[in-house]
């Protein structure tokens, strides 16, 4: 009964957020934090989940800078709890079939997020200028999930090099961003805990070369998880 409940107020929640998100961007679209400030509003649905969220931001990340935000891509839940993360003048990466679901997809385009089409290369390569032409010329950062799929359970997944090869081009860090696990998430148990989502110190790309994308998106992979396993371990404490 608890769940049917949450799924009935998720519903209205996404609904009602994002039609309060596309009138805002009705009179400024794809402001540099529309993305920010639906971003919060989405986190207040975590309550509904039962969950609480602990964010943690180092000093090491300037309000100043562009950077690629990385994050591990675990479940639905992630538009919950990863938006209560996200930092102003900030847009993110998606499928380009997003735009296709009633309200959420409008929302997503209106806000200024940056769409993808995936079953094509060449339009999936011109998506990655774009980024960076964005980023170059807006001065924003960008959040992408480099595995590319959700994990379900499975840990942090093999990395695609998409957000290794925007942060070179554009000579942004790469800032990893870490959420503990949400796979025990259940929506009929009334308190569903404590989730910790930490960013970890910038990591440079300048002075690289496209040889060192796949070796740096791999020591990145691995020190994630390591992040990873230890927030989970303190969450769950």
């Amino acid at each position: 009964m608890l769940a049917f409940i949450r799924i009935i107020l998720l519903a209205i929640a996404i609904v009602v957020i994002a039609s309060l998100s596309i009138l805002m961007c009705l009179f400024r679209p794809f402001h540099r934090n529309n993305v920010y400030r639906t971003a919060q509003w989405m986190a207040k649905v975590a309550y509904i989940v039962g969950v609480k969220i602990e964010v943690r931001v180092p000093a090491s990340i300037s309000p100043n800078c562009s950077y690629v935000y990385i994050g591990n891509h675990q479940n639905s839940y992630d538009l919950f709890t990863i938006s209560k993360a996200v930092l102003p003048n900030t847009v993110s990466v998606g499928k380009k079939s997003l735009v296709w679901i009633p309200f959420f997809g409008q929302m997503y385009w209106l806000t200024g997020n940056i769409l993808i089409d995936r079953n094509n290369k060449n339009k999936a390569s011109n998506t990655i200028t774009a980024t960076v032409e964005k980023i170059k010329r807006k001065g924003i950062s960008v959040w992408l999930f480099p595995e590319g799929t959700r994990s379900y359970g499975r840990g942090i997944l093999p990395f695609k090099t998409g957000a290794f090869r925007t942060a070179l081009q554009t000579g942004s860090a790469i800032v990893p961003c870490v959420c503990s696990n949400s796979s025990d998430i259940r929506l009929n148990r009334w308190n569903n805990g404590k989730l910790i989502i930490e960013y970890m110190d910038p990591i440079p790309t300048v002075g690289l070369t496209i040889e060192d994308i796949r070796k740096l998106a791999n020591q990145t992979r691995e020190q994630m998880t390591i992040k990873f396993e230890q927030l989970s371990q303190e969450a769950n404490a």
